[in-house]
């Protein structure tokens, strides 16, 4: 069935005031917050600038310590001064980067994204844009320095990557049959002044790789424009999951909550954002391919050279005072992958929740480092959640994203899914695997290097690693008694704390009043209390290590003052934040 014609944007005449900010009052919103750091000295983009932001996610400093960098001074190998700016980081180096951008707190962008894409706004045709204030198009192009050699793009992983690749480029097709745009992030490699090298990545359909088998069947070349910086509202919507029928710059104005201003390109028939800092407007072509890459992937590995598509540059336009923006990619934790993430957790949150109806999930978190985010997910439930509804919501989140959910691990509250080793301490303790694993097989082996192995396809691993029995506690001081060390600690001036979790002990609801009464004597001194009733519990018929709770009649050897009733069993508890 063919996807639903969307409302046409609204023509308001030659310009139009705007209800969001743009790159440039983002990027003082910034550093009015201390959250840019802006480099006045002469930076290399072949050799240097990525290297010098890389270090901010490769070198222990914690993501709310992280900046962006505004680079004025850009200069390449053969010394050649660019007269554009380069920013790094200035979307999601951060979540506070990327709630600046989004104009909520931190706690709302998931709030925030699910009623922008349920209340999508119709964008505000324009005339007079400032992304058109300088245009360079045809034969001007072939000039040195006029077509995309004028353009700081900078290399992303020297040493690997065969040359120039735009990073956060916005990618904006039409579907040849509905005339429905699209706007998704994509690669670009700088091949010469006019031609740019593009990888339309199958894991995005439906989007532009649809559009270009579209435009192929019919013997078409595909119109397409490229964005190097945009408003943050329609930058994080190109990171967004979106359905077929709906056009990403809609989505953006419900984000911002007031239209977004476009304008038709010089050469080809499309609409791009107003207030961009530079556009490459082009046709990709459909009737060859040639190779592309190698080039260092959000996967973490270089993506070696492979056919791709070509788009030939007809026009390209920007600002007076543009400033291109690039993003870090590559190893992950990185500036890409925390722009889909903090997109893509609402989405599937409201997947499970709403249109799957689970009413027991609580969160879902994709893990970032080094598997960036499609690889393990964890779903975290209510304790209370039946085993059936657990066994849907991980089926669930392995089946939203054609290439996502290799390992979907299933976790309580008190569970951190922000911390390896939290989710590896459930799967220990709380997961047999005779009974709580299942794998789903005939999987698209997705984002990263394809082995040939099972004929190219890959499986995911299903994990219930929920409590499924009462525990006893967790085994380190209780909260009262960590919260008074850490007085202390503060007050003899040792280093910063920095709490994990879990870093005091809760009860998992194997814990009676009796227990809890020995342990009050016991930090009150009264242990000796205990030792004399331990000594009339003893026994010559039980085995080493046989549990007191299963010996029959034990309670009734210490007398019924020294006993109370097992404590009512409950739900396991939130985890504490420190």
């Amino acid at each position: 069935m063919a996807a639903k014609k969307t409302p046409s944007p609204k023509a308001t005449g030659k310009s139009a005031g705007r209800g969001y900010a743009d790159l440039h009052e983002h990027l003082a919103a910034l550093d009015k917050a201390g959250l840019l750091i802006t480099i006045d000295r002469p930076i290399n983009k072949d050799t240097e600038l990525h290297p010098l932001v890389r270090w901010q996610f490769r070198g222990g400093i914690a993501e709310p310590d992280r900046k962006a960098f505004l680079f004025t001074n850009v200069v390449d190998g053969k010394g050649k001064k660019y007269d554009i700016p380069v920013v790094v980081g200035a979307l999601a180096a951060t979540r506070k980067i990327y709630s600046v951008g989004m104009g909520c707190a931190i706690e709302d962008i998931g709030k925030t994204w699910n009623h922008a894409i349920a209340h999508p706004v119709l964008p505000n045709v324009v005339t007079d844009a400032p992304c058109q204030e300088i245009v360079v198009m045809g034969k001007e192009l072939l000039k040195k320095g006029k077509g995309l050699d004028s353009l700081p793009i900078p290399i992303s992983t020297p040493g690997w990557d065969n040359g120039p690749y735009t990073t956060l480029s916005q990618y904006i097709s039409k579907d040849p049959d509905n005339g429905i745009q699209n706007m998704g992030i994509y690669r670009g490699q700088v091949k010469s002044p006019t031609r740019l090298g593009m990888n339309p990545s199958m894991e995005n359909q439906p989007g532009i790789m649809a559009h270009w088998e579209k435009a192929k069947a019919r013997g078409e070349r595909l119109p397409a424009a490229v964005i190097l910086g945009c408003p943050p509202s329609v930058a994080f919507t190109s990171a967004q999951k979106l359905a077929e029928d709906v056009d990403e710059l809609h989505v953006a104005g419900g984000l911002a909550g007031a239209p977004i201003n476009v304008v038709k390109c010089k050469t080809v028939d499309l609409l791009v954002p107003a207030e961009a800092e530079i556009v490459i407007e082009g046709y990709i072509v459909t009737e060859a391919l040639e190779p592309e890459a190698p080039f260092g992937e959000s996967h973490g590995h270089v993506n070696l050279q492979e056919y791709n598509a070509y788009m030939e540059v007809t026009a390209i336009t920007r600002r007076k005072n543009a400033i291109l923006t690039s993003i870090i990619s590559q190893v992950t934790p990185s500036e890409s992958s925390l722009i889909k993430r903090v997109a893509l957790e609402p989405v599937f949150l409201n997947h499970l929740k709403r249109s799957m109806g689970i009413k027991g999930v609580i969160k879902v978190s994709m893990h970032e480092p080094l598997t960036n985010l499609r690889k393990v997910i964890a779903v975290v439930v209510d304790r209370k959640t039946p085993v059936s509804e657990v066994w849907r919501a991980l089926y669930g989140a392995a089946s939203l994203l054609r290439s996502g959910g290799k390992m979907v691990i299933a976790i309580n509250e008190d569970i951190d899914p922000d911390n390896a080793d939290a989710l590896l301490w459930a799967m220990s303790y709380r997961a047999n695997f005779a009974l709580d694993l299942q794998i789903l097989q005939n999987r698209d082996p997705g984002h990263g290097p394809r082995s040939p192995r099972n004929g190219g396809l890959d499986a995911s691993l299903l994990i219930d690693a929920t409590l499924k029995d009462d525990f006893p506690p967790i085994a380190l001081p209780k909260k009262e008694f960590m919260e008074n060390a850490k007085k202390i600690w503060e007050e003899l001036g040792l280093p910063k704390l920095k709490p994990e979790a879990p870093w005091h002990g809760y009860s998992l609801g194997d814990w009676t009043d009796r227990n809890a009464l020995m342990a009050e004597r016991a930090v009150r001194g009264d242990y000796f209390v205990t030792g004399e009733e331990i000594a009339k519990q003893r026994r010559s018929d039980v085995k080493m290590n046989t549990e007191v709770k299963h010996v029959p009649g034990f309670e009734a050897m210490l007398g019924k003052s020294a006993v109370k009733k097992p404590a009512k069993k409950t739900a396991t508890k939130t985890k504490s934040k420190g």
